[in-house]
């Protein structure tokens, strides 16, 4: 089969990208596929971060890549569907996140299927989390000129029914990421961060946003033994003043360890290494990329029951869930996990997870999905 595949790969930065080059690669072993990217993404205006690319130590997967697409250039729209219609694919898989995407992809789409060729939207969020006015419509644009979707939680499932009630879909979960190398032995990770050896370390990992609730781990820190080490490792999409300023009024210095700043690939097995778990407090979610990488790593996690953020989670066997984002919920769970020692108790339970979620399954859901359009 030939597919075209739309969406973020090397070299953006971030999970959509790493999920777009995983996926990529899965399908690719069976199929003949061809990557279509961005030249430009976001315009600077609209991206708060430092830069949409990763840096020159992050894994390239040397997929073949045809960046094309501008996402503000009208005129690049004709010409992204022009250039899939000259690859002649059977299906075009299309990575949709936001609805700021949505009139490029909408058009995109709709110039493809007048030629009979089928898309399918993957759906990182059905809803965006920051939401703005318009992104109903906007996202109900897009969805008419789809065939089919792939969501990646069960949540999700309401949100596309209730924008396209005749809606033909899969549902597979997040698939694990499984290329970010070895663990570290933790004395040695810790001593690398110059974490001192005995913290109970508690990891939050990735960009910095604000419906991920880190202000509501910050506090459960106020709750938590001086024993307790929260270890913060991403780049802030706006400004770290507000956390820094929530820091120093708690007093809360010398129980935070701070790495604000993107991490690179390379980096990453030291940070899940160093950890005893990975928290996860978000206030809205569909999923999350952070679990898979935890789960690599043989790393429990806890989280926040939202959106579909519970549904990658084993309760009690590969981590932990809290009701509500809340602080002093956050420290009963942390208190619950280190208190029974549940790390060495969840390890068995990570590792049969792992093996029934791959990316080649995920990859032949799509397939059996094009059979049914």
């Amino acid at each position: 089969m030939k597919i075209a595949f739309l969406s973020p790969f090397y070299p953006f930065r971030g999970g959509i990208a790493q999920f777009g080059d995983s996926l990529y690669l899965a399908l690719a072993s069976q199929n003949e596929v061809k990557a279509f990217s961005f030249t430009r993404q976001y315009p600077g205006i609209l991206f708060p971060g430092k830069t949409q690319f990763v840096s020159e130590s992050d894994l390239d997967r040397n997929i073949p890549v045809t960046r094309i697409l501008d996402s503000v250039n009208p005129l690049t729209w004709n010409k992204t569907a022009k250039e899939i219609i000259k690859f002649s694919p059977d299906i075009v898989l299309i990575s949709y996140w936001m609805p700021f995407f949505a009139p490029a992809f909408g058009k995109i789409a709709g110039l493809l299927k007048s030629k009979g060729i089928k898309i399918i939207a993957l759906m990182h969020n059905v809803i965006a989390h920051e939401k703005r006015f318009g992104d109903e419509a906007l996202t109900k644009y897009f969805f008419k000129k789809c065939d089919g979707f792939v969501l990646l939680n069960k949540s999700s499932e309401k949100d596309l029914l209730e924008l396209k009630p005749d809606a033909k879909y899969i549902i597979h979960s997040h698939p694990l990421y499984d290329h970010y190398g070895d663990k570290i032995e933790q004395t040695e990770a810790m001593k690398k961060l110059d974490i001192p050896l005995g913290k109970k370390v508690i990891l939050f990992f990735g960009f910095i946003r604000d419906y991920k609730g880190l202000d509501l781990l910050i506090d459960s820190m106020k709750i938590l033994t001086d024993d307790y080490m929260l270890l913060i490792a991403g780049e802030v999409y706006g400004d770290f003043k507000k956390y820094e300023e929530q820091i120093d009024s708690a007093g809360l210095r010398e129980k935070i360890s701070l790495h604000i700043r993107y991490i690179p690939e390379t980096e990453i097995p030291l940070f899940f290494s160093a950890a005893d778990v990975c928290v996860l407090p978000y206030r809205t979610a569909t999923q999350s990329g952070i679990v898979g990488i935890a789960y690599h790593f043989d790393l429990p996690v806890i989280v926040t029951d939202v959106g579909g953020l519970a549904e990658m989670v084993e309760e009690n066997k590969t981590g932990l869930i809290i009701s509500n984002p809340d602080q002093e919920l956050i420290a009963e769970a942390l208190n619950k996990y280190f208190t029974g020692k549940l790390k060495e108790n969840f390890k068995p339970f990570i590792a049969e997870y792992k093996s029934r979620h791959s990316w080649q399954n995920l990859a032949g859901e799509v397939i059996k999905l094009n059979n049914f359009l």
